[in-house]
């Protein structure tokens, strides 16, 4: 695999994109003591070596009426490759369903689910998820309150670092 240095300047591309998606390439560009032209460049290719994922909106979600977030620990009755696939295929379909993450243990998948209100993620558990093929068990965990949200990564900005292009989860 390529090996790609992130330099001090990728790093603070990346570290500032991360906090504002929407901030501007001069803005941007200064923060990272270069010209907006080379800044621009830099966006781009850090986009095309697949650093750069997209770019997202963060929405609250209590103002949009989705006052629940149950995190919904999933257990299959097998973990054959091809089951384990198709679970994920089907969450797919799942707009409640925010994240998906396999795990190793107890738990197959931990789902991030939102709904209107508790009403509105029983009918989820009940006709969705519980009736889904192969599962042998969930539990539910409710959200209280969240007092972090950082997506993303944190990146150094000191030194230089390695990344091998494709390594990442």
């Amino acid at each position: 695999m390529q090996r790609v240095k992130l330099d001090r300047i990728d790093r603070r591309i990346l570290h500032d994109l991360q906090g504002d998606g929407r901030m501007t390439n001069v803005e941007l560009a200064r923060r990272a003591g270069i010209s907006a032209p080379p800044c621009l460049r830099r966006v781009r290719a850090l986009e095309e070596a697949g650093y750069i994922r997209g770019y997202h909106a963060e929405v609250d979600i209590s103002a949009l009426g989705f006052n629940v977030t149950v995190f919904a620990h999933v257990g299959l009755n097998s973990q054959a490759e091809l089951d384990l696939k198709a679970f994920e295929e089907l969450v797919q379909g799942w707009p409640e369903v925010r994240e998906c993450h396999m795990l190793a243990g107890e738990t197959d998948f931990l789902l991030k689910v939102v709904a209107e209100d508790w009403d509105a993620y029983q009918r989820f558990l009940t006709t969705k998820l519980t009736a889904a093929p192969n599962i042998s068990h969930v539990k539910s965990a409710l959200a209280i309150r969240s007092s972090k949200l950082q997506p993303g990564v944190p990146i150094p900005l000191d030194d230089e670092i390695s990344v091998e292009l494709g390594s990442q989860g």
